[in-house]
């Protein structure tokens, strides 16, 4: 049988996330935002991508001030072999995970990609998309992932 649990609107998170503030949190008594860069709407205690109501206030959203900022909330790092023979791939694959999560979730985006060497750096506006990411990767195409918890931003790597 499901318990109750005491406050609804209270989500607990667990693993290496967990202690984390999101970038998304706002007072849920606040009236509804948009922003006035990518045209996400808070609304009801969520972001989404509905249209704004009337009484909108117009600012910009948390994630295109760590873009603007260049502020990451996740930082994973690629290498290896495999990557530079299959980059293209590699990179579709992850921006097929930041397209799906995006369209739930819109604060969570990709802020940069960018090849240093043998290492291409992806960085990301929530530490959620950078792991969902990782583990991505390691699901389509094996090799080894590794994650440091309790660093701001958190980080991750995969090697193939």
């Amino acid at each position: 049988m499901k318990t109750q649990r005491k406050n609804p609107q209270t989500v607990r998170r667990e693993g290496p996330l967990a202690a984390r503030p999101r970038i998304g949190s706002q007072p849920k008594d606040h009236g509804p935002i948009s922003c006035t860069r990518c045209g996400a709407t808070y609304r009801n205690g969520r972001w989404t991508w509905e249209a704004p109501p009337g009484d909108t206030v117009y600012q910009v959203c948390l994630a295109c001030r760590r873009i603007e900022e260049r502020r990451p909330g996740g930082v994973l790092t690629l290498s290896g072999p495999f990557l530079t023979e299959h980059r293209e791939e590699v990179l579709a694959s992850l921006r097929a995970v930041e397209a799906r999560q995006k369209a739930e979730h819109p604060l969570e985006r990709i802020i940069a990609i960018e090849a240093d060497g043998e290492e291409t750096v992806v960085t990301t506006t929530e530490p959620h998309l950078a792991h969902m990411m990782a583990r991505a990767l390691h699901d389509a195409f094996k090799g080894e992932t590794e994650s440091a918890e309790g660093e701001e931003p958190w980080r991750a790597s995969w090697r193939r």
